[in-house]
């Protein structure tokens, strides 16, 4: 017996949910696997979205016409603007959740989207035929046709969890893991690895002292996440969130049990995360560290269930008391959940194209955890990039490719495909070297074509904003005709604000360029003033103040495409290129890059390669003519 789907989309974490509702809401027949339905966009680790960097990728996944930002608009508890005291480039959105309203407010949209069907069960097998995926298999035996499956297995594969001696064989929470795909990825050619990640204890409110703890309040004015809510609908009673610290006698504790910490012990085989590290790593490798932060964190409205951040631990029960006894506030706090690491396979990425796509299975796409990332707002911007494109498969249409000069998921996509994953990948603001053009506020300026193009962005929403681009384009127009004399009036203003009075007349435009001037602070100066939205205020005043660096990474980014656009034929046989050294044949034969500036960021690959490289498609180039 068989049922016949156009998508089937393994996984219902982030990843899974962005795949197959972009799927669904594009035509497509798809079914997506759970082995729990309780799991559906699971928050095992952290209670929060966003956050440094992550905040633009949820953002991006909006723009798209992605679900996250609407989920957790709909579901936060407190939500904070991180950097704001930086430059709009860095400027990220975070907010806590409500994680059990996220996850069934996500698993009430899946249940109701047309075209998509919810089915809790483990998938153990891939159909392949002559390198093309035809559909999967469950544990029960019934087969699923597809044209396209979509791998999202986050830390399910083979998972087991440690907590010091005690070793479990389950996923995250205690839930079922998938103990025999693995063995099926392998059979088809596809080369797994072994990554961990970890999750800290989770304490009873109502034995925590927060009087020895500093209160972390949200922002006066919330700013949501979804480019189509209405910001007057967030501005709800926020929830707080505490901040207290290790100490020297925290550190000794965990100094004093490393050897039955797996990570030390040598049990776990996995390699962890650099940048979420659990707190015996931040003990060992930074020693000079007097103390670490810890964060307090609601898991929730309607649970008394507290997330301690910072504090992921890998130590037996008994040590992970006395250790977290010794933080202010946590004295008497008595564990909810303990701390644990998980262990899963995961892929190799460089055995994927910037689509997504499986090099050696063609319509066999993947995302999230599954591809060597961490984090749930980097599996989810995969998730909507590859159920587009699984989607685009199955319509017999061109993919799509986001790169590293229109977005951060095209920033994290490059990475993962062209440089050695080692370690779970972690988005951050510095790995992206156009991000003054990449900032989480013009999001919806960047991507929302792309979205309207492939089918998942409304007419109407398509039409906002071209009207929003014609505004800013106006009024930035508009400003730099608005001329002030040096009056009474104006300079009184000036110094008001701090900024130093006019001698001869200016243009408003050279007065927003002052630091510690903005676009709406100047209002009372502009008598003629349009009424606009805030969402076109702030991108004139970014545009105006930032008007020479932002134009300094246009330029940057008109010499990026050039060598994107610099193709190389899939056909190329890199041992024929002449001088081209041992080590780069082998390197650029294994990712196969698309671009010569895919090529160049690959690890091994120098610029003296490149340059042989280029002769070599001038030549090859001239033979095809």
């Amino acid at each position: 017996m068989s049922e016949i789907f156009d998508v089937c989309v393994v996984g219902a974490g982030h990843a899974g949910c962005e795949a197959a509702l972009a799927c669904a809401r594009l035509g497509l027949k798809t079914i997506i696997f759970t082995v729990s339905i309780d799991s559906i966009a699971l928050m095992p680790c952290n209670p929060n979205i966003g956050g440094s960097s992550k905040g633009h990728l949820v953002r991006e996944i909006d723009a798209l016409g992605g679900e996250m930002g609407i989920n957790i608009d709909k579901t936060f508890i407190q939500s904070k603007m991180l950097n704001k005291s930086k430059g709009p480039a860095v400027h990220s959105l975070r907010a806590q959740a409500d994680k059990q309203e996220y996850s069934r407010s996500m698993r009430k949209v899946l249940e109701n989207q047309d075209n998509l069907i919810v089915k809790q069960a483990e998938v153990t097998d891939l159909i392949i035929d002559e390198g093309k995926v035809t559909g999967v298999k469950i544990g029960s035996g019934l087969s699923y046709s597809a044209k396209a499956v979509v791998l999202c297995t986050g830390t399910y594969l083979k998972a087991r969890c440690l907590c010091g001696e005690a070793i479990n064989y389950t996923g995250p929470n205690g839930l079922q893991p998938a103990n025999y795909l693995s063995d099926s990825l392998r059979a088809a050619g596809i080369e797994l690895q072994r990554f961990k990640t970890g999750t800290p204890a989770r304490m009873d409110k109502r034995t925590i002292d927060f009087s020895k703890m500093e209160e972390q309040f949200g922002d006066d004015r919330v700013i949501p996440f979804s480019f189509t809510t209405d910001p007057d609908t967030v501005q709800i009673e926020q929830d707080s969130c505490w901040l207290t610290y290790t100490n020297d006698k925290t550190h000794e504790i965990i100094r004093n049990n490393l050897d039955r910490s797996p990570i030390y012990a040598g049990v776990i085989e996995g390699t962890g995360p650099r940048y979420c590290p659990s707190i015996e790593d931040k003990v060992v490798k930074f020693s000079d560290k007097d103390r670490h932060q810890v964060f307090i964190e609601p898991e929730g409205r309607h649970t008394n269930e507290m997330y301690v951040g910072g504090m992921s631990s890998s130590l037996p029960e008994d040590v992970q008391v006395e250790m977290y006894h010794t933080v202010p506030g946590l004295e008497n706090a008595r564990i909810v959940r303990n701390a644990y690491a998980i262990e899963y396979d995961c892929i190799k990425p460089d055995q994927l194209k910037p689509t997504l796509e499986f090099k050696k299975v063609s319509g066999l796409f993947s995302a999230g955890q599954f591809n060597g990332s961490s984090g749930y707002e980097e599996a989810a911007a995969q998730g909507i990039l590859a159920g587009i494109n699984a989607a685009m498969h199955c319509l017999g249409k061109d993919c799509i490719i986001l790169d590293r000069s229109n977005s951060y998921i095209g920033v994290l996509v490059d990475d993962l495909v062209t440089k050695d994953i080692t370690e779970p990948y972690r988005m951050m603001t510095s790995r992206s070297e156009f991000r003054l053009l990449l900032r989480q506020d013009n999001a919806d300026l960047r991507l929302t074509s792309i979205g309207h193009d492939v089918g998942l962005i409304s007419r109407e929403r398509y039409d906002h904003l071209i009207e929003k681009e014609r505004l800013i384009s106006e009024e930035t127009d508009r400003v730099s005709t608005v001329y002030l004399g040096a009056n009474e009036r104006v300079n009184s203003f000036l110094r008001d604000h701090g900024s130093t009075p006019l001698i001869s007349g200016s243009s408003l435009i050279e007065l927003i360029k002052r630091p510690e001037l903005t676009y709406d602070d100047l209002a009372p100066l502009d008598d003629d003033r349009p009424n606009l939205p805030l969402e076109v205020r702030d991108q004139v005043n970014i545009n105006i103040k930032y008007d020479g660096y932002i134009k300094r990474q246009i330029r940057q980014v008109e010499q990026y495409k050039k060598t994107e656009n610099k193709k190389i034929p899939e056909s190329i046989d890199y041992s024929k290129v002449k001088s081209l050294r041992i080590e780069a044949v082998q390197k650029l034969t294994k990712f196969r890059p698309l671009s010569i500036g895919q090529a160049s960021r690959i690890s091994g690959v120098t610029p003296a390669d490149i340059s042989v490289l280029l002769v070599y498609l001038e030549r090859f180039d001239h033979k095809q003519d």
